[in-house]
């Protein structure tokens, strides 16, 4: 069967990069039933299309936290993205900017904030809070003197998921030192305190706030209730995720989780989601069950085995889906999609 351009970029990694290293990205925590139902879990859904209306201008642009972005697609926060190509996240930066998008830095970077600043793109630091808040002091400075615009609070790794990784090498036997965590203070790690956070409370996203004064978006939210305390707490905005299937194994897909968590809030905040965004349809899909903006992971890895250039060409990609899926579904922008889902086929948690 022939597959597009996106279809085939996991195939293409596969055969470009090192065994661990790709078995790293592709890898979930224990079983992996979680990452492997994420797609299908989009495909689920099924359109209801409006007719007798003009496309013929098509607006994939959106507005988050207050500014534009081309499409409601950004890039989410990975690591080691320099093992996927030398620029790493400034290949993505570069390709990002370009392409009028958004990109969310992982405190694990492998580049430093004011690099990956000095390509224009608009950024995002993602952090996780360790068990003494003092330490994440340093991070958040020189992440705010960079310029970035928000910080993604990770609330669901208290600890991390245990992952199989097979026989022979791992990613992490030849690893390059200057691949990841560039931006921590020299011997970060070795201080008391320095392990993630296993008591994070509605009170660090008011911390966060004012130790910032940026916006804070919590990610890792899959449940209603969960959603309400952090728009409560003063979170801009709830980005729904399982973290890729790499934590709780046997959580349940973020296709599933979103239209509830939406409902819960009752537009409080704005709602992002990511979890097996492969291509334009499950973007329509993402902003018709209620997201703000959906964001892709693995899938800009795999991209960006292919450099800048691989990377840009995924953003035109996703974008140039999406504004033919919205012609076929007769919305001609972002903000009308909302009612083109067939109520039978919808999956609310």
């Amino acid at each position: 069967m022939e597959q597009s351009w996106l279809d085939g970029l996991q195939h293409d990694a596969e055969l470009a990069l090192p065994a661990p290293v790709f078995r790293y990205f592709r890898q979930g925590a224990r079983e992996g039933l979680t990452s492997a139902e994420a797609r299908a879990a989009w495909r689920h859904h099924r359109f209801a299309p409006h007719t007798l209306r003009d496309v013929t201008e098509v607006d994939t642009a959106t507005l988050l936290l207050g500014r534009g972005l081309s499409a409601p697609v950004g890039i989410a926060p990975t690591t080691l993205q320099r093992a996927a190509h030398p620029d790493g996240e400034l290949a993505v930066a570069r390709a990002t900017a370009e392409a009028g998008s958004l990109m969310v830095v992982s405190s694990n970077a492998g580049t430093t904030f004011s690099d990956i600043a000095a390509t224009g793109v608009r950024w995002w630091l993602q952090a996780y809070l360790p068990s003494d808040r003092s330490l994440a002091t340093d991070l958040l400075s020189s992440a705010v003197a960079a310029g970035a615009e928000a910080v993604v609070l990770t609330v669901d790794t208290p600890v991390v998921g245990t992952k199989y990784d097979g026989v022979g090498a791992t990613v992490w036997d030849d690893l390059e030192t200057d691949v990841l965590r560039v931006n921590f203070p020299a011997g970060y790690d070795d201080q008391p305190g320095s392990h993630k956070a296993t008591n994070l409370s509605a009170g660090d996203i008011a911390w966060l706030h004012e130790q910032t004064g940026l916006p804070v978006v919590v990610k890792g939210v899959l449940r209603p209730d969960d959603a309400r305390s952090c728009a409560q707490a003063g979170a801009a905005a709830i980005w729904v995720s399982n973290h890729g299937g790499r934590q709780l194994d046997r959580t349940l897909p973020t296709a599933e989780a979103l239209p509830a968590v939406v409902s819960a809030l009752e537009g409080q905040t704005e709602v992002y989601v990511d979890g097996g965004i492969s291509n334009g349809l499950d973007v329509l899909t993402a902003l018709a069950l209620g997201a703000d903006c959906a964001f892709v992971g693995r899938l800009a890895l795999w991209a960006l085995v292919q450099g800048h250039d691989g990377v840009l060409r995924m953003h035109l990609e996703l974008r140039a889906e999406l504004e033919e899926a919205m012609r076929l579904a007769g919305v001609a922008h972002t903000a009308d999609t909302r009612q083109i889902l067939a109520p039978e086929r919808q999956n609310p948690l």
